[in-house]
C-alpha cells in the first residue's frame, strides 16, 4: 500500500498527467467557446500535450503554463490558419451541397471526388496545429509541411485518423442515446486524451523524420525557426518545403556540402511556389 501512495509511484504520476489532462482539456473548453479562438486553443492544446507526451512536464514545463504562453504567443498565426481551415470546410460543404444536386453516373463520380478531398484535408488537418505549436514557420509553409508531412508518414496518419474515428464512434455513436454522457466525457477530458495519445503519434512522426523535441540548435542554444525537417546537425536553413520529391528517400539526408549549396541557392532564387528542380 505505501508503494501505491508514493509520490514519486507510477500510480501518482499516472494521477498527475490525469488531473494535467483534465485542467487543460476543461481550459481548451472555455476558451474555444468564441469561435474565432478555436485555432489558438488546438495550438495550445497541442503544445501542452506535446510536454506531457514528451516527459517535459518532469522537467519544470508545466501543461498549464505551456498551455497560457502558446495560446498568448500563437494567437494571431494559429487564428489565421483557423481561417483557412475554416475555409476549407466552408468549401468542402459547397461541393458537397452542389453533387448532392447532381443525378446519373456522373454524380457517383463527384461523390467519389468528394470523400477523397474529405479524407485528403483530414490527413493535413492534424498536423497544422501541432506543427504551429512547435515551430515557427509561415502561415504558407505550415500548411504545405503539414499536407507533405501526412504523406511521407502515411502509416501514422492513418493510426492517427483511426485512433480520432475510434474515440468518435465510442463516446457519441455506440450509444446515441447517451448523448449527455458524451458532451461530458468530452468537456472534462476527451479533447485532452485525444490529444495526448494523438502527441505520441506526432512526436514519433517527427523523431522518424529527423525532427526532436528540442527546439534548440545543440550547439548554439540558439531557437530553430523556418526549418522542419532537420538533420543531425539541427541545420537551420530552410530546406524543407519539399521542393524535393518525398519518393527520395534520402531528401532529409543531403551530405553533399556542393549539392546542398546548390539547393540554398535554389531556394533563395524561386519565388516559393513549389518549383520543382
Amino acid at each position: 500500500m505505501s508503494s501505491l501512495m508514493d509520490p514519486n509511484g507510477s500510480l501518482m504520476s499516472a494521477l498527475r498527467r490525469m488531473a494535467d489532462i483534465v485542467l487543460v482539456n476543461i481550459m481548451f473548453c472555455l476558451v474555444c467557446c468564441p469561435i474565432i479562438t478555436i485555432g489558438a486553443a488546438l495550438t495550445a492544446l497541442h503544445a501542452s500535450m506535446q510536454v506531457l507526451a514528451a516527459g517535459r512536464d518532469e522537467q519544470g514545463d508545466t501543461v498549464v503554463r505551456t498551455f497560457i504562453r502558446t495560446f498568448k504567443e500563437d494567437f494571431l498565426p494559429s487564428t489565421i490558419l483557423w481561417m483557412v481551415t475554416l475555409a476549407m470546410i466552408a468549401f468542402l460543404l459547397l461541393y458537397y451541397t452542389v453533387v448532392q444536386r447532381m443525378s446519373g453516373g456522373l454524380s457517383r463520380v463527384y461523390h467519389i471526388t468528394f470523400y477523397a478531398l474529405v479524407l485528403i484535408f483530414l490527413f493535413g488537418f492534424q498536423y497544422l496545429y501541432p506543427l504551429e505549436a512547435r515551430f515557427r514557420l509561415r502561415t504558407r509553409d505550415t500548411l504545405k509541411n503539414a499536407w507533405m508531412l501526412s504523406i511521407a508518414a502515411a502509416p501514422w496518419t492513418l493510426l492517427s485518423l483511426l485512433l480520432t474515428a475510434a474515440a468518435v464512434y465510442i463516446t457519441v455513436f455506440m450509444n446515441p442515446d447517451a448523448f449527455n454522457m458524451a458532451v461530458f466525457i468530452w468537456t472534462v477530458a476527451g479533447f485532452g486524451v485525444l490529444a495526448y495519445l494523438s502527441s505520441f503519434i506526432f512526436l514519433r512522426t517527427f523523431h522518424r523524420l529527423g525532427v526532436f523535441y528540442e527546439l534548440q540548435d545543440v550547439d548554439t542554444g540558439e531557437q530553430t525557426e523556418g526549418a522542419l525537417f532537420m538533420d543531425e546537425d539541427h541545420r537551420k536553413e530552410d530546406l524543407m518545403t519539399f521542393e524535393d520529391s518525398v519518393s527520395d528517400p534520402d531528401w532529409n539526408r543531403r551530405t553533399d556540402p556542393e549539392k546542398e549549396e546548390q539547393h540554398r541557392e535554389w531556394v533563395k532564387s524561386t519565388t516559393g511556389r513549389g518549383k520543382k528542380r
